[in-house]
């Protein structure tokens, strides 16, 4: 268990499932400690990587459901804007929150699909398993979440229509 506890993935996962870093590591938190206290009930300890990805994502559900993480207000405007187009980090900086915003919007479940699948590079089965959902499921639930995204990011501007560091999500 203790080198789980030092994947730097599970709290960049964590961070995309939820769309901030600040509840990315409570709701990490939370995602240990329920392995945690299941620990002596796990049939497979060689995996627990794999039990705390899923406590992860049913941690997620259950915030969404019983908090007001819901409730939150997205804006198709970014607060600040660069003024020209020399600064290149910062229009990376506008591309990851195009994304990121992007992410938010899509249903949990696609959003848990694109990140497992896109940011994770993690194959169907393993996907399905993670999410207790059935293959198809993961290979219904990726295209719908793909067009939504192209959908979203085309209409955010000329920023988010490219890649962000390589990590393959594309408009």
């Amino acid at each position: 268990m203790e080198e789980v506890l030092e994947s730097k993935s599970l709290l960049y996962t964590a961070y995309l499932l939820t769309g901030d870093w600040e509840q990315g590591r409570d709701l990490l938190q939370t995602a240990l400690a329920s392995t945690a206290r299941r620990w002596s009930k796990l049939r497979d300890r060689e995996q627990p990587e794999f039990y705390v990805r899923r406590a992860l994502y049913h941690a997620h559900v259950d915030r969404f459901r019983l908090l007001s993480w819901g409730r939150e207000t997205v804006t198709d405007t970014l607060p600040d804007q660069p003024s020209g187009r020399g600064a290149d980090w910062a229009d990376v900086v506008v591309q990851r929150q195009d994304i990121m915003a992007a992410l938010r919007r899509l249903p949990m479940r696609q959003r848990a699909v694109i990140v497992l699948r896109y940011f994770e590079d993690r194959p169907d089965d393993e996907i399905a398993a993670i999410l207790g959902v059935a293959r198809g499921t993961v290979r219904s639930q990726t295209p719908k979440a793909l067009t939504s995204l192209r959908t979203t990011l085309a209409g955010a501007g000329p920023s988010a229509s490219s890649t962000t560091s390589g990590r393959g999500v594309t408009a």
